[in-house]
């Protein structure tokens, strides 16, 4: 697993820490912006020493597994025919009262209508509800007691799998939540996008989020 290489889409501060701490954890790292390389080479050299600064299509190809860091609304600069095949970790989130209303996600789970537009994506929802700099500073062994759990969704079980593997290596216990539509459970509003869990709080509040949803 931590041979793989990560190919991270969007150099802010999500993109950033998620790159930190993949290094961390051993993985290779490549971040894409939203033009060529050289706009971001500085800011990836000094920010996030011995990851790559490269282009969005560099970034994709050799990646492994692909991380949206970008903001929301640029969702739509994305290339399908780049991402085909690839495993797409989603961590974009949908919060009109900050980002306004966005009509494209007025309907089901932001990842869902990304998945729309990206038909030939493995997509998988997660590292949304973890703050930036939780992110970096969290992380805890296997076994630790108080390690805190990050949901996943996505409608590919392969690809699932192998992104709970990525989120274990970072120092978290991954919780599947079920297909893309669970994501529901985990974005802005919801109690698990609002605090830290643990695996054993992280289930039954993704359990009492459903139950919920059903007798509504």
């Amino acid at each position: 697993m931590n041979a793989l290489t990560l190919g991270i889409l969007g150099a802010g501060r999500v993109g950033t820490s998620v790159a930190r701490a993949a290094l961390k954890a051993g993985f290779a790292v490549n971040i894409a912006g939203s033009g060529p390389a050289r706009t971001i080479s500085l800011i990836v050299e000094v920010v996030v020493p011995r990851a790559r600064a490269v282009d969005a299509v560099e970034a994709v190809a050799q990646a492994d597994i692909v991380v949206l860091a970008l903001p929301l609304h640029k969702y739509r600069s994305l290339d399908p025919a780049l991402l085909v095949g690839k495993i797409v970790i989603d961590a974009m989130n949908y919060w009109s009262p900050i980002d306004g209303t966005q009509d494209d996600f007025e309907t089901g789970t932001s990842s869902e209508t990304i998945a729309a537009y990206l038909p030939g994506a493995r997509l998988v929802k997660t590292l949304n509800h973890i703050g930036y700099h939780d992110l970096e500073a969290d992380d805890l062994p296997a076994g630790s007691p108080e390690r805190r759990a990050l949901a996943i969704a996505s409608d590919d079980a392969d690809a699932a799998s192998v992104v709970m593997e990525f989120i274990d290596s970072l120092g978290y216990d991954p919780v599947h939540a079920g297909a893309l539509a669970a994501g529901a459970a985990f974005e802005p509003g919801t109690i698990i996008f609002g605090g830290p869990q643990t695996e054993q709080s992280l289930r039954a509040e993704l359990v009492r989020f459903q139950t919920e949803r059903l007798a509504a």
